[in-house]
């Protein structure tokens, strides 16, 4: 079951799509939300703050606490007029702290809101991918186009046979329960087909079917390199309201990388992404 839920505000009104989504889930599930707003004050956090005056760096400061006690005000509201238990605070660190900070706040919830990256400068990317590799947690990245809640009717779990695909699927039970149809989309190509990978989705399937969950095998062939762009498709031509996948990276010196396809899909993203790794 999902009961804790930890959600990244935006503070942008006119781009939050996740405050939404995480309301409809924690509605389905009677669950918690933890809402946490950022309050950086410099919008390139990657960089060092450059040489200010301190007038104007207080003055960003303080436009940047009052877009985030907007959007926690935002979120209160909404919540309270959807009867939802919540919880919330602002996060004054700057990248990667911030990114850090909302780690391991998920660390206790059963699932992490984040809203797809859509700038260069947004700090949603970071966020997402410190939440993916550092919280032990599954992670639900929102399409900035997103316009409708949770809905279920069409999940495509992406499958390969890996211990990140199990553990995804593994962790998305809660949520596949719902789902009125489920693929098991494997795409098949040279990775597919090597046997450390088994990527048979027969088994999965029939674990699936065992749930009680009206599951059903789909093979799509491409090569490696069109893996992303074959997911995308099929999930457009299927009206797919979930895709469930594992994340791929590595750490190294605290800069995390996703893996190619990865990376692709949340780029170029027109359904929820649910990820473990």
């Amino acid at each position: 079951m999902i009961k804790d839920i930890t959600l990244k505000l935006e503070t942008n009104p006119d781009r939050d799509r996740s405050l939404d989504y995480a309301v409809s889930i924690a509605k389905a599930f009677n669950a918690h939300i933890i809402a946490m707003a950022s309050c950086d004050p410099i919008s390139f956090s990657q960089y060092p703050i450059p040489s200010m005056p301190d007038s104007v760096l207080s003055n960003i400061r303080a436009e940047k606490e009052r877009d985030a006690r907007a959007a926690l005000a935002r979120f209160e509201e909404i919540a309270k007029s959807h009867g939802i238990s919540y919880e919330h605070e602002i996060i004054t660190h700057r990248l990667p702290q911030l990114a850090q900070a909302f780690a391991v706040k998920a660390r206790r919830s059963d699932l992490s809101v984040v809203q797809q990256t859509e700038h260069a400068d947004d700090d949603n990317e970071i966020i997402i991918e410190t939440a993916l590799f550092d919280s032990g947690r599954p992670v639900l990245i929102v399409p900035y186009i997103q316009k409708e809640g949770l809905k279920l009717d069409h999940v495509v779990c992406c499958w390969d046979g890996s211990s990140t695909a199990a553990r995804a699927v593994n962790d998305a039970l809660p949520l596949l329960t719902r789902a009125k149809n489920i693929d098991i989309l494997i795409i098949a190509n040279e990775k597919t087909e090597d046997s450390r990978h088994q990527a048979s989705g027969e088994g999965i399937v029939n674990h699936l079917t065992r749930h009680g969950l009206n599951t059903r095998l789909k093979m799509q062939h491409a090569p490696d390199v069109s893996v992303a762009n074959t997911i995308l498709s099929y999930v457009g031509e299927h009206g797919s309201d979930l895709i469930v996948m594992g994340g791929y990276g590595h750490s190294r010196l605290r800069e995390f990388v996703l893996g190619g396809a990865t990376r692709s899909i949340l780029t170029s993203m027109t359904a929820p992404v649910f990820m473990s790794h």
